[in-house]
């Protein structure tokens, strides 16, 4: 089968959007990667308006990293179609093979963080809460009524003579 010049240009288009594609999910994949290292020291350095702002990015990045995958599938079955033909090199073939793994192994890292400040995360809250209870049980308060709320009798008919 006789491929036309401008079968083979669609394809060399096509190779070259899905390449960039990967690329971009990979620097995406990078710096999720980077944020969740730094959440971990801001985990163990009890530093919660940070947690919040790595918390905001993260969601930010996830929400990059679907939106980026929407378009990464169709253009992945377009290529999966491209290559099946002869209109793809072994080169080009094995370029986006590697950056298929490289991601693959980057997501792995991802969720092996991920879950590691999880864990963290899980671990500071259980100290939390035992610090929370020790000061309720050795609140020297605890159990005492207030002098504020001590029970007077209170006169319920006023008589005034004038």
């Amino acid at each position: 089968m006789e491929l036309t010049q401008a079968e083979i240009n669609e394809r060399i288009a096509i190779l070259k959007r899905f390449r960039s594609l990967l690329e971009q999910q990979r620097n995406k994949f990078r710096e999720y990667l980077k944020v969740l290292e730094s959440q971990q020291g801001k985990i163990e350095l009890d530093d919660g308006d940070a947690l919040m702002a790595h918390a905001e990015l993260e969601q930010q990045i996830v929400a990059n990293i679907s939106s980026l995958q929407k378009v990464i599938e169709p253009m992945q079955s377009m290529y999966n179609a491209a290559a099946k033909t002869e209109g793809v090199s072994a080169d080009d073939k094995v370029s986006v093979q590697k950056m298929q793994a490289d991601l693959a192994d980057l997501q792995k890292k991802v969720l092996k963080q991920n879950e590691h400040n999880r864990d963290l995360l899980k671990l500071h809250m259980e100290q939390i809460k035992s610090q929370l209870e020790k000061l309720r049980v050795s609140n020297p308060y605890r159990g005492r009524q207030s002098v504020y709320a001590e029970v007077h009798p209170v006169a319920t008919t006023i008589s005034i003579n004038a």
